[in-house]
């Protein structure tokens, strides 16, 4: 199936088109802008057959990223999208090889025809298609090494794979947990039946419903004909529900039924439908916690965490790097030729390397190998990327920082107790009613920073203004805190890029939290708003940056 990746920052035009395609049975994949789009690209490019991209977007994001997919991806078919009274020069846009410009609003029966046009225009494409059919038939599935943890999964697939029971796959993103899905799905009684997979991360949650139970035409605004759902589409088989720990949690409530009772209604039918499905879920979310913070539902994580399988990242793998390079290397090389060798060199870099992408990071940079054969060209790109890692990690601050901002990060933890504790002249019932905290509580914070009675900052002393005598101390106290607060928040911002994310991770505190406090000081308003960098949801141990 032909996966689109649809650009636009317009919802109700990016859930229409998503419609539009979904009925006629392409699965879609959604960016927010364009820097967006060149990201997903950039990490899945290889899964993207066409690229459909508004160019009216703010800021010229549209028209740039165009230019940036055509450099970097030559051969990736691209369809833009241009308001009808738009400065957009549609001899200017066609001459970066995109495949078509469509007026906005754009008629569902054009759209098609552009995309149909555009996928058998490319050969390329079609034969990656293909070739990619081909491999589901016969899977060619790439290994797992022979260590420790491979050879007690080894042992356990087959029986595993003689159940109907729900599996659980956690790990990393690219860590190869769709890859061990299909390995399970193929050894198992239905492995002549269909395999279906649904991102639940790469819908919007207005979608996902629809994807998974189908839809009776008219059943709502778009709805261009009726269509089954990935119930329907994997019956007798299995579903792979990609990323669960992004799902809408009112939809979690039907998805339990379903799993329960095996019968669903289709959006807009009073029929009900039966199915025979296997369901597996994959994640790299921290499920517990999303429990905890009510993000998932309980009930639904013990309904699908009957059989758990932890994959371990890649670099826990190094001795699967190699023999996983090399599988890439047959997969992707020229036919009928000599294999391509790795030198030592290379080698040596690719065993260095941490791959925070895991094996979908490796098996990029082995094609991109095979198309530059370049030893220096792949070595600099992984450079590069510890480089850039480097600059974006808590624990490696860019060096244009200052001692003293990194200092202030670092202490961010303990200095607004110790500054508050001095403002109140270190009454620490004043201090903990300031703090809103307990006194013990207090206490134990205080044991745990080592504060005493008197003492200085470790780090830095933060000044406390003079203030009126009519001030009562809890003024006095509020000020420092705040004075504290912001001087680490913009110190942690800075720090990392104004990643607000990773500044949250710096600091110690939650992402929402931080968030909250920033509105609260006025951050971003006083000091002017800087565009957000992280694009990542959640994370199981690894950073998508």
């Amino acid at each position: 199936m032909n996966t689109i990746l649809l650009t636009g920052d317009e919802p109700e035009v990016r859930n229409y088109l998503a419609l539009a395609l979904s009925s006629e049975g392409f699965d879609v994949d959604f960016a927010y802008s364009g820097q967006q789009a060149v990201d997903h690209l950039s990490r899945n490019a290889a899964n993207i057959s066409l690229v459909i991209l508004d160019l009216t977007m703010p800021h010229n994001d549209g028209l740039e990223s165009l230019s940036d997919i055509r450099t970097t991806w030559p051969d990736l078919p691209v369809i833009t999208l241009g308001g009808g009274g738009s400065s957009v020069n549609m001899v200017s846009v066609l001459k970066t090889g995109a495949r078509a410009l469509l007026p906005k609003p754009v008629a569902q029966e054009d759209l098609l025809k552009a995309v149909q046009s555009a996928l058998e225009e490319c050969s390329s494409e079609q034969n990656q298609m293909e070739s990619l059919e081909s491999s589901l038939r016969s899977p060619e599935y790439y290994p797992f090494a022979e260590d420790t943890w491979s050879e007690r999964l080894e042992s356990m697939l087959d029986k595993m794979a003689s159940s109907d029971v729900p599996v659980l796959l956690r790990g990393e993103t690219g860590v190869g947990k769709e890859v061990l899905a299909r390995k399970l799905h193929a050894r198992s009684s239905r492995g002549n039946r269909p395999f279906v997979k649904l991102n639940c991360a790469a819908l919007p949650s207005e979608l996902i419903e629809s994807e998974l139970f189908g839809y009776e035409r008219g059943a709502f605004t778009g709805a261009f004909k009726t269509t089954p759902g990935k119930f329907e589409m994997a019956n007798g088989g299995t579903l792979l529900l990609d990323e669960i720990g992004d799902m809408d949690f009112k939809l979690q409530a039907k998805l339990l039924h379903v799993l329960q009772d095996r019968e669903f209604h289709r959006l807009g039918s009073k029929d009900v439908s039966r199915v025979d499905v296997r369901v597996m879920a994959a994640t790299h979310c921290d499920l517990e916690m999303a429990i905890s913070n009510k993000r998932f539902r309980e009930d639904l994580f013990y309904r699908l965490n009957i059989i758990e399988i932890d994959i371990p990242p890649l670099r826990e793998r190094k001795d699967e790097i190699l023999s996983l390079s090399e599988f890439f290397i047959r997969k992707y090389g020229p036919g009928g030729t000599s294999p391509v060798e790795i030198p030592a060199a290379l080698q040596r870099a690719l065993l260095d390397h941490d791959w925070p992408g895991n094996v979908r990071e490796l098996e990029n940079v082995i094609r991109k190998y095979l198309v530059f054969q370049s030893v220096d060209q792949v070595m600099q790109e992984l450079r590069r990327k510890n480089r850039r890692r480097a600059v974006l990690s808590p624990q490696h601050p860019p060096p244009h920082v200052s001692d003293r901002a990194v200092r202030l990060a670092s202490a961010a933890e303990e200095m607004t107790p110790r500054a508050t504790l001095q403002a109140a002249q270190w009454d620490r019932e004043q201090a903990a009613r300031a703090l809103e905290v307990d006194p013990p509580t207090l206490l134990t914070r205080m044991k745990a920073l080592a504060i005493q009675n008197g003492s200085t900052p470790k780090f830095v002393e933060v000044p406390i203004q003079t203030t009126p005598a009519s001030q009562s101390i809890l003024k006095k106290v509020d000020y420092a805190r705040k004075e504290a607060e912001t001087e680490a928040i913009l110190a942690a911002l800075n720090s990392t890029l104004w990643n607000r994310k990773q500044a949250a991770t710096l600091l110690r505190i939650d992402y929402k939290a931080l968030l909250y406090k920033m509105k609260k000081l006025g951050i971003g308003e006083k000091t002017g708003t800087v565009p957000e960098t992280e694009l990542c949801q959640s994370s199981f141990g690894g950073h998508t940056p």
